[in-house]
């Protein structure tokens, strides 16, 4: 550990005085699902851990009096939250910018630290190296779903450098972990930018009405302004623009299999191309996937259904966790619970993967299947959908590329910097690496450098 001093405990020892400093969840019976309502406090679950340093995500709520009744199981901004059973190891801090309280669910645990004693951000640091994560595995109680109690977290060891250390320390790596919290926030944007646009040109077709109206199409060039018609006419399924035409979304693509190298092939696994499945589907804001769990070999490919898919590939899930959609980044194959889409001749990469995206709650709609909701080559056959020529489909693509070319840019950036702050973080805590040069590296880091430390 860094410094010359250091400070042996448990988790215990850091928890703040007082009751309920170190608790649980509530009673199962105290917590049932008919207690959640649209708004109130937020509770958080195993969903609302995994998403970087804070607790995020798609909460449920209960109202204030529920919450009131179990105040005892609630954590205020800055507390750690840590998963009882499940997806062992996971932690996050409540943020300092979010609600008043939160509820924790039954299957999580919260910890009030003792603010003179340790630095909540770097406690968070510690429970996600290498070293906390492998004693949390090999300290769980493996009975049926692995779980964790209150009792070995409060007994947890913990090595404590002196407070201003844990809090330079904390300082260093949060550098990171902003950088990346903010290409997250500008990805978000980005792709909200490129959305809209899809919205107004082909769902909205806002250009179209302008015209209608009299008025010039709003912040359109000449050029792409004159792809648009000035009238609408009526079609099967209502207005549509002059010249469109409404037809099976299978018309408009081609789809590509996937396929899974034989698992018993060890020279088929652990390669250097990416393999996708639906648990490596990227959020909404991100659009892209740039990298994948697991990885196989060419010969896998070679002695397997599945393919490399081009960059600007769509995924899409068709079996089971249905509709999950993301853009290829970086050339991959993917397994056979999947297809890869591509438009047809002139159908751009971005239009195919917003019209899919515009598509998907029909398809999810289509669904079959007596085991796992499955969509199939007919399905796509079934959904009626509006397209415009292609040459407006590639205005589209090349209006949205710097968007996306950015987004995805971030997401190559961000990380880097991950892989960088979790090459620092065991050596920062371990002291083999001094805090005058883990700044350094921050900066460099944060300010784009991508050497090895």
């Amino acid at each position: 550990m860094a410094g010359d001093s250091v400070f042996e405990c448990t988790v215990g020892d850091v928890a703040a005085l007082g009751r309920n400093s170190l608790v649980g969840g509530p009673f199962g019976s105290d917590l049932v699902s008919r207690d959640y309502v649209p708004s109130g406090v937020p509770v958080v679950r195993g969903s609302n851990i995994g998403h970087g340093r804070w607790v995020d995500g798609e909460f449920a709520y209960v109202a204030p009096e529920k919450a009131d009744a179990l105040a005892a199981n609630c954590a205020k901004r800055g507390d750690l939250v840590f998963t009882q059973r499940g997806t062992l190891g996971q932690v996050a801090l409540v943020p300092q910018n979010g609600a008043d309280r939160y509820l924790i669910s039954q299957s999580q645990m919260k910890l009030t630290v003792d603010a003179q004693k340790a630095d909540a951000l770097f406690l968070y640091y510690v429970f996600t190296s290498a070293e906390q994560q492998a004693y949390i595995r090999q300290n769980a109680i493996q009975t049926g779903v692995p779980d964790t109690n209150l009792g070995i977290l409060r007994n947890t060891p913990l090595t404590l450098p002196p407070l201003a250390e844990q809090k330079a320390i904390a300082a260093v790596l949060g550098a990171f972990d902003d950088k990346i919290e903010l290409n997250r926030r500008m990805n978000a944007t980005l792709e909200a930018m490129a959305r809209a646009l899809f919205q107004s040109w082909f769902v909205d077709f806002d250009p179209v009405r302008a015209k209608l109206d009299g008025r010039p199409p709003a912040n359109l060039d000449p050029a792409t302004a004159a792809l648009f018609p000035e009238h609408l006419e009526d079609s099967l399924i209502g207005h549509i623009p002059k010249g469109w035409e409404v037809c099976s979304l299978a018309s408009k693509i081609k789809l590509l299999s996937g396929g899974t190298p034989k698992t018993s092939e060890p020279d088929y696994w652990d390669g250097d191309i990416p393999w996708y499945s639906v648990k490596d589907a990227p959020s909404e804001t991100d659009v892209w996937v740039i990298q994948s769990e697991k990885h196989v070999t060419k010969l896998g490919i070679e002695n397997s259904a599945a393919q490399i898919l081009p960059e600007g590939t769509t995924i899409i899930s068709a079996r089971g966790t249905v509709g999950k959609l993301a853009l290829v980044g970086t050339p991959m194959a993917m397994n056979q619970s999947c297809y890869g889409v591509r438009g047809v001749k002139g159908y751009g990469d971005y239009f195919t993967y917003f019209a899919l995206r515009q598509a998907t709650a029909d398809l999810q709609q289509r669904t079959h299947g007596t085991v796992f909701d499955t969509i199939t080559r007919q399905t796509f056959e079934t959904l009626d959908c509006i397209f415009p020529p292609a040459n407006l489909t590639q205005a589209f693509d090349r209006t949205v590329a710097p968007l996306l070319t950015k987004l995805r840019a971030n997401l190559h950036q961000s990380r880097t910097l991950a892989t960088l702050r979790d090459t620092l973080l065991p050596k920062l805590l371990s002291g083999e690496l001094s805090l005058p040069a883990a700044m350094l590296a921050a900066q460099a880091g944060v300010a784009g450098t991508t050497d090895k430390v």
